[in-house]
């Protein structure tokens, strides 16, 4: 049973959840999956390139945001998933060995004109390391289910 609902994600609504520890063998892993490019897979082949050493793919950054969010509190709404990504930037490389915290916030949010058991709650994330840095930025809206909404 859900616990949060669209009504709780209101503007004054933020989040911190972490740390998390990102190994070198995760960054390969999910590389060699996913992103097999050199830089991902080679501190040499990272060197050479414009990241200056072996990064994470930001497709991994994505996956790992989404993995903060399900544990931090999307596990606990009632989500009905999300129509798409309004943005995503990826600013800083992100190292093996790093420690990285997500933080969010509510831009905004509305009542679905469609659907009036939904509402459409646009968020900001951010990925950041130990110093502070924001590493990857994401904005994106997520469908959250009305409070007695459920019951109809």
């Amino acid at each position: 049973m859900p616990r949060l609902f669209f009504e709780d994600f209101t503007p004054d609504w933020t989040i911190s959840f972490g740390p998390r520890l990102v190994s070198r063998e995760e960054i390969v892993a999910f590389a060699a999956e996913f992103d097999p490019q050199p830089f991902h897979l080679d501190e040499e082949a990272g060197k050479a390139s414009l990241l200056g050493g072996l990064a994470a793919s930001g497709w991994h950054m994505c996956a790992i945001l989404m993995r903060m969010m399900c544990d931090a509190f999307l596990n606990d709404a009632a989500s009905h998933g999300a129509p798409g990504i309004e943005e995503v930037a990826w600013l800083k490389p992100l190292r093996p060995g790093a420690r990285i915290t997500m933080r969010g916030a509510v831009i905004d949010a509305r009542a679905s004109k469609s659907r009036p058991g939904v509402g459409l709650v646009r968020f900001r994330f951010e990925l950041v390391d130990a110093d502070g840095a924001t590493l990857m930025r994401q904005i994106h809206t997520k469908m959250i289910g009305r409070r007695g909404a459920e019951a109809a």
